[in-house]
């Protein structure tokens, strides 16, 4: 038993940097954490000046949304597909052919612009072929990351620094894009995204991967894809966090689309306050993700994820009424910091309590809840900017997102009791774990 207990009473006398990066402890995690750090920088990269670019191409606030509708659309449709692949196939080689596909697109669409022969038509191909690469990335990627962390106390300190590589990302990207568009145009944001794939494709190859192991035949893929359904679904935890995260992408996260508008329209400046405006909601997604990674527990998380929601909301309301640079860049970084905690706790509290052989499809369909409904988000912000105004669109946003929070907020009693069977029998809670074994073992959720 003292064996058992040894890793929890090293990582209770941590403190400080070693006990925010401890995660890097494991190789092929610490090769992955290099690699798509630079990648991510290029990704914000040419984030950003598709938005400048679109927005200079049309000045339509509609055409935004239809981009980044086009963009992320086949994530709703693919995500759950990918998540039932990841369950099934071999995660690590998955990956490395989609990095090299992502690299190509970037290399597409950078030669497109540099040489003047873009249209509109092709942003939206390549955006739809992005978004698709995306679908499959993202919830193999989440589950990939278990591979890469050998103690399992680790997993929730390597999904916090994932997080936070990709808002140290979003702080440096938009930053450097800001200044590169207004010296030598989008082009080169592009170029730099698709050479900045090689590292994460790099780091990959590079990695120590243990031999697969044999798998049963698998059912047929809509059962696999109804499973899933139903047993995210079916378990109140698991379906109170997706249908949170679904109403905050769709509400809330089409702040992000209107960032030209806010920048040039209403605060009246140009790339480089675009660029500051999303590096700030980058600062505050950061230390959001610095907070959750010198978490030593899960414990907790339950109560943060619908206040986060709360802080997100408000910090939109406040962001619409704001007429002044700075005051929105304050804003910027109370929003970023409510986004990030909320998606990264949640993120952490589904990968905690998810039966291991669930794991790729709980993740598809978190993909799915911030990717693939974002893009209905993303056309329905547009729409509504384009009618009632981009400060009325963020404010109602904002009031909804808190209504959404407060509303989880009230049914968390009821959502403790079916998580913390799990933490007890996972030794999460362990001062109880010892003598509610045998009450576990009773009250233990099944499977399917």
């Amino acid at each position: 038993m003292a064996k058992k207990n040894a890793p929890s009473e090293n990582k209770s006398q941590q403190s400080g940097i070693h006990l925010i990066i401890r995660a890097l402890r494991h190789r092929n995690y610490r090769l992955f954490f290099v690699g798509q750090s630079i990648s991510l920088i290029g990704t914000w990269m040419q984030q950003i000046a598709m938005s400048w670019m679109v927005y200079r191409l049309t000045s339509s606030e509609l055409m935004l949304g239809l981009v980044s509708f086009a963009g992320n659309v086949p994530v709703i449709i693919f995500a759950p597909i990918a998540g039932i692949l990841a369950d099934r196939w071999n995660r690590h080689r998955m990956l490395v052919i989609i990095q090299s596909l992502s690299l190509i697109q970037a290399l597409i669409l950078a030669v497109l612009v540099l040489t003047n022969t873009i249209v509109m038509w092709e942003i939206i191909v390549l955006g739809v072929c992005l978004g698709l690469l995306n679908a499959f990335d993202m919830p193999i990627r989440q589950a990939y990351v278990v591979e890469m962390i050998e103690n399992r106390e680790d997993l929730g300190n390597a999904i916090a620094l994932n997080s936070s590589m990709f808002n140290m990302a979003r702080l440096i990207g938009p930053a450097v894009a800001g200044v590169l568009i207004a010296a030598v145009g989008e082009g080169y944001c592009f170029l730099i995204n698709g050479l900045s794939y090689i590292a994460v494709i790099l780091a990959l190859v590079a990695m120590k991967v243990a031999p697969a192991l044999a798998r049963p035949k698998p059912a047929p893929l809509w059962q696999g894809l109804a499973d899933g359904f139903r047993y995210s679904f079916g378990f109140p935890p698991i379906r109170s966090i997706l249908l949170l995260l679904i109403l905050v992408s769709i509400i809330g996260m089409p702040y992000m689309v209107l960032m030209p508008v806010i920048a040039k329209t209403i605060l009246h400046g140009d790339s480089h306050t675009m660029g500051n405006l999303v590096s700030c909601s980058g600062v505050g997604a950061l230390a959001g993700a610095i907070y959750l990674a010198s978490r030593k527990s899960v414990r907790g998380l339950g109560l943060v994820i619908p206040s986060m929601a709360v802080v997100f909301g408000g910090g939109l309301v406040a962001l619409s009424l704001s007429r002044d640079i700075r005051l929105s860049m304050l804003f910027m970084v109370i929003t970023g910091f409510g986004m990030i905690v909320q998606m990264a706790a949640s993120n952490t509290v589904l990968q905690t309590i998810v039966d291991e052989d669930k794991r790729g499809r709980v993740m598809g369909l978190y993909t799915m809840s911030i990717r693939g409904v974002a893009p209905f988000g993303s056309l329905l912000g547009g729409a509504l900017a384009s009618v009632i105004g981009t400060p009325q669109t963020l404010l109602v946003s904002g009031l909804i997102c808190i209504a959404g929070g407060l509303f989880f907020a009230r049914h968390l009693n009821a959502w403790r009791r079916h998580v913390r069977p799990i933490y007890v029998r996972k030794g999460i809670i362990p001062e109880v774990s010892q003598g509610l074994q045998s009450a576990t073992e009773v009250t233990k959720p099944g499977g399917d």
